[in-house]
């Protein structure tokens, strides 16, 4: 059977399915296991990035930045025959830059395979359930089956039931390949700036090739490097951390002023942990050689300079990555807005990352 008929079949088993075929587990349940939300049994169950007792203590925008979900996935194994979510959304969708798969979104995978997406529509809001089925294998042998649920990356959301047919079956999701997660700190393109939906950010689509764990602190517009930023990311134990924010500050003095400061931060909590400093990647801004081309070169410049002060002075557990090797001049067709990788974008920036990983990590 070729995939698209088999898709097709499969939307139109999915469209007969009712919740009432459905039992719905709310969340949280032991059924279900939360990663990429470090803080989500501290929160009591919040789908949010940052822990309750940081709200006030970050800057008003990177708090609310943070209610979006971005990077947690919910895992289980079962063996039911139909899968649903039961989501309510505090608004609708309303990015320009992104359509509402890719800023609501929660994409269902299984067995690694992508399925299908449950999205807000123009209606959501508090006062709305958004049901979806993503899918009907009841014509299939019955079998258990990894599910991974990821999270939006740019609107919060509540998941207020996973409906499975009454007599499923649970299992432990599979180990991750490492320990701990790697724990991403950046801007908007670490968020997830513009991916169609929320399993196609980079470090999603790195999650998926190489099995492992991650966290997303990328916080659009305001990855700038602050002092608390850097005491919460350092706090997240981990099996290493990887630094992409300096785009969000607007000139080379204030990336002087934030990244060295930050990654000392980050390295005296965690001394022998691994540590990728990313260069800013390709901005379709630096083809026209204005000021800004030039403000994007002298920032490589000084991480590059900072990092190699490091190892000069013994830390054998930092490298960099150059932004250029991943998403480079030639590569424009990997952006949206001229700034924001798309699904392209972001597939180059994880297979350019796939190898140093596994080196990284031993996982060759």
């Amino acid at each position: 059977m070729s995939s698209m008929r088999f898709a097709i079949l499969l939307a139109a088993a999915a469209s007969v399915v009712s919740a009432a075929d459905l039992k719905w587990w709310p969340l949280p349940d032991a059924n279900f296991e939360v990663n990429g939300l470090p803080a989500y049994k501290e929160n009591g169950g919040l789908l949010i990035r940052l822990p309750l007792t940081l709200k006030d203590k970050v800057r008003p925008a990177v708090w609310s930045l943070s209610q979006s979900p971005s990077g947690g996935r919910i895992r289980f194994r079962t063996d039911s025959a139909k899968l649903g979510i039961r989501l309510e959304y505090p608004g609708a969708p309303n990015m320009a830059n992104m359509h509402a798969f890719g800023q609501t979104g929660v994409d269902a995978y299984v067995d690694g395979v992508y399925i299908s997406t449950a999205v807000a529509d123009k209606d959501s809001g508090k006062a709305k359930v958004n049901e979806k089925i993503y899918f009907d294998f009841s014509s299939k042998p019955r079998a258990m089956r990894d599910i991974v649920l990821y999270l939006p990356l740019y609107k919060g959301v509540k998941v207020l039931g996973i409906g499975l047919e009454e007599n499923a079956k649970f299992a432990a999701a599979k180990p991750f390949a490492l320990p701990g997660p790697v724990v991403f700190y950046g801007t908007s393109i670490t968020q997830g700036g513009c991916a169609s939906r929320s399993g196609m950010s980079y470090q999603a689509i790195l999650g998926r090739k190489l099995n492992i764990d991650f966290v997303n602190l990328g916080f659009s517009g305001n990855g700038l490097g602050e002092p608390e930023m850097a005491a919460a990311v350092a706090a997240i134990p981990a099996s290493a951390y990887v630094l992409d924010f300096a785009q969000n500050n607007k000139t080379l003095d204030s990336v002087e002023k934030a990244y060295a400061p930050f990654l000392d931060v980050v390295r005296a909590k965690n001394p022998n942990t691994p540590i990728i400093a990313i260069t800013p990647i390709y901005t379709a801004r630096e083809s026209s050689m204005d000021a800004s081309a030039a403000e994007f070169e002298q920032m490589r410049a000084h991480i590059r300079a900072v990092v190699a002060k490091r190892i000069g002075a013994g830390d054998k557990n930092l490298q960099i990555v150059e932004g250029t090797d991943l998403l480079g001049p030639s590569q424009g067709d990997g952006l949206v807005d001229g700034s924001h990788p798309n699904d392209l974008g972001f597939q180059w920036m994880a297979d350019g990352l796939t190898l140093r990983f596994k080196k990284v990590f031993n996982l060759l």
